[in-house]
């Protein structure tokens, strides 16, 4: 794992619009550069950090695409999340001082750290970075939400179009394609954050494939029918 002193500059970054607020005014922008000066690389299969691991700062994906983590009693590995280009890793270690889940780097990835003392201290300095925080953290429990509903009352076929579509919109708003995906999990991982067997996981791809609403060849994922997907999310039928 590297860490390196390189200017960020959040400014002229590309992601600015994905990872912070709009409408900082110049001298605002030059202070958060400041603070958001360092980045982190961490290679395919390392962690970013661990459970217990002292928390101090929050995690701006910069590039790559990293998966959150726990280990249940009996020492399985449970997948609570994937995190993309734009999204921030770390949260959960506001609560008490450490983190509460591994995260881990699917593919060579790149983050910019935001010491988090540093980012509260300018947060009650300008509501503008407050508000957005905040926002960050609503739009965690929302996901918490809609994992919960999705473990609670779907049927496999319905959790794993659901877990298609969100995919598909996440990247969208990135600037990929609606309809091509590159899955950088494993069918297991999948299985272990839908709470879904593996062989469940795989037989319900190759069912979507078959009805004509995937096409699919290892990791690569071509949707041929979104308005299927859907039909399938918001089918009443939960038997």
């Amino acid at each position: 794992m590297d860490t390196h002193s390189i200017k960020v500059a959040c400014s002229s970054c590309n992601l600015r619009e994905l990872c912070l607020p709009m409408g900082l005014n110049p001298e605002e922008m030059d202070k958060l550069d400041q603070v958001i000066s360092k980045r982190r690389r961490v290679k395919r299969g390392a962690a970013l950090f661990n459970t217990g691991d002292r928390f101090t700062s929050l995690y701006a994906v910069r590039s790559g695409f990293f998966k959150t983590c726990v280990t249940t009693a009996d020492g399985r590995d449970q997948v609570t999340g994937f995190q993309m280009t734009g999204e921030i890793i770390g949260l959960d270690g506001i609560v008490s001082d450490h983190h509460s889940c591994d995260a881990i780097a699917l593919e060579d990835a790149e983050v910019c750290v935001m010491p988090f003392d540093q980012v509260e201290e300018l947060s009650r300095e300008f509501t503008t970075l407050q508000h957005h925080v905040h926002k960050i953290m609503s739009r965690e429990i929302v996901r918490d939400h809609g994992v919960m509903l999705l473990l609670g009352s779907m049927r496999a076929e319905e959790r794993l179009a659901a877990f298609l579509l969100n995919l598909a919109q996440r990247l969208h708003a990135r600037g990929f394609s609606q309809s091509e995906l590159i899955l950088r999990m494993t069918r297991e991982e999948i299985g272990s954050y839908l709470g879904m067997k593996l062989e469940t996981v795989s037989r319900t791809f190759s069912r979507f494939a078959d009805e004509g609403l995937i096409d699919i060849k290892q990791r690569y994922v071509h949707i041929r029918n979104t308005d299927g997907l859907r039909q399938i999310v918001n089918s009443p039928s939960c038997a």
